[in-house]
């Protein structure tokens, strides 16, 4: 079974940055798509980007020009680089891949956005 382990999130100021990675047990990252979402408190989880095996990222408009999706096969590893962090993007980001035997969540990380 895949597993997805996030990291990387924290307690910014506005404006700030952080850099999330999610790591799987196994090289998945290659073959099939893979999404951040994330979930604020009383609010629906919802997609932030999408980035397909052949490279194609697709962004939600809160976040676009603002984040950035990047991946490192060889450490069977993603990442969302995340710039200009703004009180609205506080929430529990979690990575998902979903292959031909299912889809895979990550355990979460929380994301804190205040001064």
């Amino acid at each position: 079974q895949v597993r997805l382990v996030e990291s990387g999130g924290g307690l910014v100021q506005p404006g700030g940055s952080l850099r999330l990675s999610c790591a799987a047990s196994e090289s998945i990252f290659r073959t099939w798509p893979m999404a951040w979402f994330r979930q604020a408190p009383g609010k629906q989880r919802e997609l932030v980007a999408i980035s397909t095996s052949d490279g194609s990222t697709v962004y939600a408009d809160s976040v676009k020009g603002r984040f950035t999706f990047s991946r490192d096969n060889a450490k069977n590893t993603v990442y969302l680089q995340m710039n200009g962090l703004k009180p609205e993007d506080t929430a529990v980001y979690y990575c998902r891949v979903q292959t031909g035997s299912g889809v895979y969540w990550g355990q979460g990380t929380q994301v804190t956005i205040s001064s």
